[in-house]
């Protein structure tokens, strides 16, 4: 909630990542509220041609940091009009709708009514291309029934591997997958294996979760979030990774192990 210590670094951290070849930002308009993606004009407005910012919707903050579900037409339509005066667009690249049955996991619930009023507002002009977050295999069928789906932002990282298969069937569909929580976290990855494999390969134990996820599978599109540059040049670093197959099965054992858990050992 609110804004960050340190908005200049903030801006400086958004202006190094376009710099250095990045062309997809994820954020929404209830991160702060409103101060992530006023943050992001402030840094990069007018956009680069290539970039694709990609937002959420569905979801609003209590004044006590809490998230409340908005899926009425009235709060998506409000959502989708926050983002493009905050960004200073005429139309939104990408919007995510947010399942919010649960708030931490997906969990089952039909998302027809606000996705259809999503689909509205697409084809009124104001949004590109839609997406899902936090969302199970059967509202990603039940969406596609609506509108066509681009992405999908779950909860997936070297530990958390409850969707092995889901990526595999949206790949096959030329769906994106985009993990939310991909170095775990409030909590980050801790791994013994992990470690070792870092110091084998001469790397940060994050910059192996990240290229594990690049080499995971094609349609994986990874957003560590930072708000260091160092971090971020670490992060990129990451793209350039190649973990050899026999590391990588090394790798996969640790998810195996703790199929549910943000943590390894």
């Amino acid at each position: 909630m609110g804004p960050p210590r340190d908005i200049d670094a903030a801006i400086a951290v958004l202006r190094e990542a376009v710099a250095s070849g990045v062309n997809h930002i994820d954020t929404a308009d209830f991160y702060g509220p409103h101060v992530t993606n006023q943050i992001i004009r402030k840094a990069l407005h007018p956009y680069p041609d290539d970039l694709v910012i990609v937002t959420k919707i569905s979801a609003r903050r209590g004044e006590d940091g809490s998230w409340i579900p908005a899926f009425s037409r009235e709060d998506l339509t409000a959502a989708i009009h926050d983002n493009l005066r905050n960004l200073g667009l005429e139309v939104l690249d990408v919007v995510n709708l947010r399942s919010m049955f649960s708030v931490q996991e997906p969990a089952e619930g039909s998302i027809e009514a606000p996705l259809s009023v999503l689909a509205e507002l697409q084809q009124k002009g104001l949004v590109r291309h839609i997406g899902l977050s936090n969302v199970t295999p059967a509202q990603i069928a039940e969406a596609r029934r609506i509108a066509p789906i681009v992405c999908v932002q779950n909860h997936y990282n070297l530990a958390h591997r409850t969707d092995d298969a889901l990526i595999a069937n949206l790949a096959g569909e030329g769906i994106a997958y985009v993990p939310y929580f991909p170095l775990g976290g409030f909590t980050p990855l801790q791994s013994t294996t992990l470690s070792d494999v870092a110091a084998r390969l001469d790397a940060t134990a994050m910059q192996v979760a990240l290229a594990w996820l690049l080499q995971r599978s094609p349609n994986i599109l990874v957003i560590p979030g930072t708000s260091s540059i160092e971090h971020l040049r670490e992060n990129l670093q990451a793209s350039m990774l190649q973990i050899p197959a026999e590391v990588i099965a090394d790798l996969d054992a640790i998810g195996i192990n703790a199929p549910n858990r943000r943590h390894a050992s």
